[in-house]
């Protein structure tokens, strides 16, 4: 099958199909798909530079579907043009993801709500129910506590009941269908320096 019009020197696309390694002396031959979807064929050798990630390979190493580059020129007594290098361009990576960005969590952690809202202050009142939290820019914050909020102390889950007036405490926190704030996780310690 004649090609619509002789490819140009230097050719980019993606390689359809190659043939495997000719004898010694003798042509295979590869195709290419360009970018405007013609089809060209070329001939190769054993002389036929071929680079992958800057490593020298062949043309029987290409795979279909491989972005490459074809520098050729006019081949003797052929209508085909002669490969004299091909270069297998480098596709970039894929974007990635948010997902793989987050911190480790434990399964505990992934029992605990998401949460949108964080608060810190110091606990102001308390009961098993709700803590008034005395923030610095918002003012009194009343949070309440549901049967599943966890506590963690220097890192450490405790009881509900270690949570202390005056304490200062850092929540982790979210909003019910009554648009009241409901604790997650509040969490004190010491913030430990680095050694």
């Amino acid at each position: 099958m004649a090609q619509p019009q002789p490819p140009a020197a230097v050719l980019r696309g993606v390689l359809i199909e190659r043939d495997t390694q000719p004898a010694a002396g003798e042509f295979g031959e590869f195709s290419v798909r360009a970018a405007d979807a013609q089809v060209f064929r070329y001939r190769f050798d054993e002389k036929t530079y071929v680079e992958r990630e800057r490593l020298l390979s062949s043309v029987p190493h290409l795979q279909p579907g491989d972005k490459v580059e074809v520098i050729s020129d006019e081949g003797p007594g052929s209508s085909l043009r002669y490969a004299r290098t091909v270069h297998v361009l480098e596709t970039p990576p894929p974007p990635r993801s948010i997902s793989r960005l987050r911190m480790y969590r434990t399964p505990e952690e992934h029992s605990v709500p998401a949460g949108t809202l964080t608060y810190a202050g110091v606990v102001f009142r308390l009961n098993t129910e709700r803590m008034v939290l005395h923030t610095r820019g918002a003012g009194d914050q009343i949070i309440l506590l549901r049967q599943d909020t966890r506590y963690l102390d220097n890192g450490d889950v405790v009881d509900s009941g270690e949570l202390q007036r005056n304490m200062r405490v850092f929540v982790k926190a979210g909003r019910t269908l009554f648009n009241e704030v409901e604790a997650y996780q509040v969490v004190w310690g010491q913030i430990l320096l680095p050694e």
